[in-house]
């Protein structure tokens, strides 16, 4: 699985040379009972990957969700027990706590993005921006919060950026080559950057046309224009200060780079609330 490849890389950071610090002061035998809990008001994600990341530390570890991903999760609420040897415990903390911070980061300013988009019939999406080797996980987390992933792989869909039109010659070229090889069933998505270059692309036979870095006002000149016979999604400059003006332009879709690259993660903590020897 992805994500034991994931969990291994991370406890390799952490534990490839040993704990020095834990490895000295407790055995294994020494046993302890632990809890996590929300340190600010979240929507919850990751439990899954937490649980496998105490699992690989060691598997008698005992995991007691109070709480599955996606729910919203008040400051103070406890939302998982753990029992078993403390040497495991403290070693798998960190990682642990790693990934469910950022994917609660993530579920949570993707729960609040998609309310703002549903209030306008807008479907909010993510983008490929996203930590390196964590893609899955990442859009997994999307997901939880309740907007929706955009490609996973560069394999998922044709889109047609400026890059490729600048290599090809023109949009046009570009639409016209993928098209004579991808066959009819794939949609083919072309991003443009203003409303002649929306026109070349409707003219190409464009399925779905990306409205890249513009205004609100532009937007809307360059919908009228499309008029229903492309999807419509917008991309670039949308952040959490002006998404609601995006959505008021009654465009199809909003891809934000915002919910995965720059999401702050969410304050989780364990204490250890009993100790045995």
């Amino acid at each position: 699985m992805i994500t034991d490849k994931i969990i291994e890389l991370a406890l390799q950071e952490d534990l490839s040379l040993g704990d020095i610090t834990s490895d000295n002061i407790f055995t294994h035998e020494e046993q302890a009972e632990a809890v996590i809990t929300a340190k600010e008001d979240l929507v919850l994600c990751g439990m899954n990957v937490a649980k496998e990341v105490f699992s690989a530390v060691d598997p008698s570890v005992k995991f007691l969700p109070l709480k599955k991903d996606g729910d919203a999760i008040k400051k103070g609420e406890k939302v998982l027990e753990l029992k078993g040897a403390a040497l495991s415990i403290l070693k798998a903390e960190r990682t642990a706590l790693n990934f469910m911070q950022r994917m609660s980061g993530i579920a949570t300013a993707s729960r609040e993005y998609a309310e703002i988009g549903k209030k306008y019939g807008v479907m909010i999406v993510d983008t490929r921006k996203t930590q390196p080797g964590l893609r899955r996980l990442d859009k997994y987390a999307v997901r939880v919060g309740g907007a929706r992933n955009h490609r996973i792989s560069l394999a998922d869909s044709v889109m047609i950026k400026d890059n490729h039109i600048a290599a090809a010659g023109s949009i046009t070229a570009a639409v016209n080559k993928i098209k004579a090889v991808i066959g009819h069933t794939p949609k083919v998505e072309v991003e443009t950057t203003s409303l002649d270059e929306v026109k070349e692309a409707l003219n190409a036979g464009a399925d779905i046309i990306m409205l890249d870095n513009m205004t609100p006002a532009e937007i809307l000149r360059c919908k009228a224009e499309i008029a229903g016979r492309a999807v419509i999604e917008v991309s670039g400059g949308v952040n959490k200060s002006n998404l609601e003006s995006y959505c008021q332009t009654g465009v199809d879709v909003i891809s934000m780079g915002a919910l995965t690259h720059s999401v702050p993660a969410k304050d989780l903590s364990l204490k250890i609330v009993k100790y045995t020897k």
